[in-house]
């Protein structure tokens, strides 16, 4: 501890030199203030029993194990939630389907002008301007209807990119204007049904956003006021509130500034009119009104549409094959390293049995196998797994006693590393963690995920 202290002053760091029975027995709620638990190489029996404990108490467990060229990690949790997901693509949230009176009035405004502008200031008009314009037409057009099509939005980025509608006036102007490639570009994106996301329309239907209580947690709290706007407001009934960012485009600085604003603005009015169903729920609920502050609200709404629950299940769970239907799907596939997850696995239920890791002891190798084969086949039977006959995947075993219980530097390394980011998504709750098992191969340099 002293020396991993050294590589950051500003960390602080304490230890215990006790057994995880020793504590538990001696402490049972030890654990119950952590905001993680990560443990490595413990075998199955004091983890089952650490599992336990932290499932009880609602604290994240991350089991990391490596063996010879494998490795996994399980991560253990009832309930996580997550409200800064970052997700990898996000697409920008215009509204230009459903565009609220403000937004609606400055762009037919802008689009009105457009005939009449000069060169510089036609081809530094923000894009959006020329998408609403166009849409516009197109809906008149084809009975109020939106292209979502393929055929229909290759055929709407080829009338654009013609700028038929708003390039009339001006025969000097050139057919490459950036904007217009933008527009052009962004029917694939921005054109749309604005609607709720299935991810959040998940959580805004669940049980624990329906029936607050008193213990209920503010993230709950917040999706409960935030499907209460949802279903109240009258402008844009059925929608999210709005994110209020948008994204970088080729515009002049005034009118950017100026939709810009557009967006803040009603994101502003949409977070208050959330905040104040906050209020009337922490106060029918007998607790604090200022709780929830006023910033986390705003928080929530510019990231309703990338919420993310999980819901986990315990190892004991596991163990006992009330949640092993996916596990279960991954073996038929033989090529699948879900074996290895439970070989590894047995390998643990082994070690706790006998004292020692499988195949330690070079001598008795064959006889670890024949042991190994049965804490697997014991395994498999207490979780309700009956996808594996068999024979079936004795150089599984046969590899994983090979390996004798050593670690590889190099395994190792990568399985902390993996651990490492898991550990700060979970205390951070941000970004979304795994779900709940990642297996690595580094025979095939492969990782694999699946639910348990």
């Amino acid at each position: 501890m002293r020396l991993l202290l050294e590589m950051n002053h500003d960390v602080r760091g304490e230890f215990v030199e006790e057994s995880v029975e020793q504590i538990l027995e001696s402490n049972p709620t030890f654990f119950n203030p952590f905001s993680l638990v990560i443990t490595c190489g413990l075998p199955e029996r004091p983890l089952l029993q650490l599992a336990n404990k932290l499932y009880q108490a609602h604290v994240p467990l991350l089991v990391v194990n490596s063996m010879g060229f494998l490795g996994y990690i399980r991560l253990q949790i009832s309930e996580h939630v997550v409200v800064e997901s970052h997700p990898d693509e996000s697409m920008p949230d215009l509204r230009l389907d459903q565009p609220w009176f403000e937004l609606e009035s400055w762009l037919s405004q802008e689009a009105e002008k457009m005939p009449n502008m000069t060169r510089t200031d036609h081809g530094h008009t923000p894009y959006p301007v020329i998408l609403h314009d166009y849409l516009r037409k197109w809906k008149t057009d084809h009975n109020g209807n939106l292209p979502l099509k393929y055929s229909e939005k290759k055929e709407l980025k080829s009338v654009i990119s013609q700028g038929v509608l708003m390039k009339e006036n001006h025969p000097e102007i050139p057919e490459d204007e950036e904007n217009f490639a933008e527009a052009g570009t962004a029917v694939n994106t921005v054109v749309r049904v604005s609607r709720i996301p299935s991810n959040t329309e998940a959580i805004l239907q669940d049980q624990a956003a329906n029936q607050l209580t008193a213990e209920s947690s503010g993230f709950w709290i917040l999706a409960g006021a935030v499907k209460d706007f949802v279903a109240s407001n009258e402008e844009g009934k059925g929608l999210l509130p709005v994110a209020g960012n948008i994204p970088d485009m080729f515009s002049d600085s005034a009118r950017y500034i100026q939709l810009q604003n557009i967006y803040r603005d009603k994101a502003s009015a949409d977070a208050e009119a959330v905040y104040r169903r906050v209020q009337q729920s922490l106060e029918s609920l007998g607790r604090p009104t200022d709780s929830i502050s006023e910033t986390e609200v705003k928080r929530f709404c510019k990231e309703s549409g990338n919420l993310r629950l999980i819901r986990g299940s315990s190892l004991a769970q596991e163990n006992s094959g009330s949640s092993n239907s996916n596990l279960s799907s991954n073996l038929e596939d033989p090529d699948s390293d879900a074996i290895y997850y439970l070989v590894l696995k047995a390998a643990e239920r082994y070690t706790s049995e006998h004292g020692a890791s499988p195949g330690n002891a070079a001598n008795d190798i064959e006889a670890d196998i024949g042991l190994l084969k049965s804490c697997l086949t014991k395994l498999t039977t207490d979780a309700g797994i009956t996808t594996i006959t068999p024979g079936q995947y004795d150089e599984h075993i046969h590899e994983v006693c090979r390996y004798g219980g050593s670690e590889l530097h190099s395994i190792s390394a990568f399985m902390g590393g993996v651990a490492a980011h898991e550990g700060i998504k979970l205390l951070t709750k941000q970004y979304v963690p795994i779900d709940n098992v990642v297996v690595y191969n580094a025979m095939t340099s492969t990782t694999s995920n699946f639910k348990v």
